[in-house]
């Protein structure tokens, strides 16, 4: 059995999906890979891991000859917000190291290849309500741009080359296991620990802002289904829409007051507020549905309550 490589091991997504593979194929057998940033305890203890830049092919060709690698999920990426600062940065990272995973799963013949993309790929010119996996993708920030890109060069490789290339646009994930910033629906995450911290957010988007979110269980479980189910059930090589709820920053505001009486939230929109208003408030995810079985389990009362005691519990 070969194993598998989770680079951005270390990430928001990472940090929830390498133990959930170690779990499934045992330890040894799922190597975590990071960039710079130290392993959480829990990443270091667990199994393999190993420093390495997806953007140096040959450093990255090293690792994956070391370890016998057959299946890589390709998590590193510069998110929205943080991509808008610097944007040959963000191409760079979320192209070039793409790139780099695709070319070298093809010369070794490897089993399979994740990547996320995002609703990010989709735009004003995008309809926003229930958002169909066929539809108008024309992005509006440069992290749009190359995951729409990305969503591309994955449905070439899987024609030109049949590599078992899978995806998922994954909506706003949210957890308090990781955070680390960056992104336009950060504030979905840093209202539940200001909410434990001070019992008052500062939000940076309107109250009527609504989009699709989904717990990083839901997420998790989404890509573990995904790469799980038999090819011939795949019929999506660019990326599957995925979703979970849909809510406004009002909303949300009002259910964590609900289980914390006292928290206020404030908002403050800035320039994330474009951003999420050229993104879709709710996604239609049926063909992830009908092709492998896709279906929720959290909605926005589990969400809250599991956010606030998670975070709670690890303060």
């Amino acid at each position: 059995m070969r194993r598998s490589l989770v680079i951005g091991a270390v990430g928001q997504i990472g940090c929830d999906l390498t133990p959930a593979l170690r779990a499934r194929l045992g330890a040894e057998n799922v190597v975590a890979a990071g960039r710079k940033t130290p392993p959480t305890p829990e990443l270091e203890a667990g199994g393999p891991f190993v420093f390495v830049d997806a953007t140096d092919r040959a450093a990255l060709a090293e690792v994956i000859e070391a370890h016998d690698i057959g299946t890589i999920y390709h998590l590193a990426a510069l998110m929205s917000a943080d991509g808008e600062r610097n944007p040959d940065l963000a191409w760079q990272v979320n192209m070039e190291s793409l790139k780099n995973v695709l070319d070298l799963a093809v010369a070794r013949g490897m089993d399979q290849v994740f990547w996320p993309s995002s609703i990010a790929v989709f735009g004003p010119t995008t309809p926003a309500e229930m958002t169909p996996q066929r539809t108008v993708l024309e992005p509006t920030t440069i992290y749009g741009a190359s995951k729409l890109a990305g969503e591309h060069l994955c449905h070439y490789y899987h024609l030109r080359h049949g590599l078992d290339v899978r995806s998922l646009r994954y909506p706003g994930l949210i957890t308090y296991k990781t955070y680390s910033g960056g992104g336009t629906t950060d504030y979905a995450v840093e209202i539940f620990i200001e909410a434990i911290r001070a019992d008052r957010y500062r939000c940076f988007v309107t109250p009527e802002t609504r989009l699709p979110m989904m717990y990083m269980d839901d997420a998790v479980r989404a890509t573990l289904d995904l790469m799980t189910a038999d090819a011939d059930r795949i019929s999506v090589r660019t990326s599957y829409n995925i979703t979970a709820l849909s809510f406004t920053a009002a909303e949300l505001a009002a259910e964590v007051a609900r289980h914390r009486p006292g928290f206020t939230c404030d908002f403050a929109p800035d320039f994330r507020q474009a951003i999420a208003d050229s993104w879709p408030d709710s996604i239609d995810d049926s063909t992830a549905n009908a092709d492998w079985g896709w279906t929720p389990a959290f909605d926005l009362p589990a969400l809250a309550e599991t956010m606030l005691a998670g975070l709670a519990n690890r303060d």
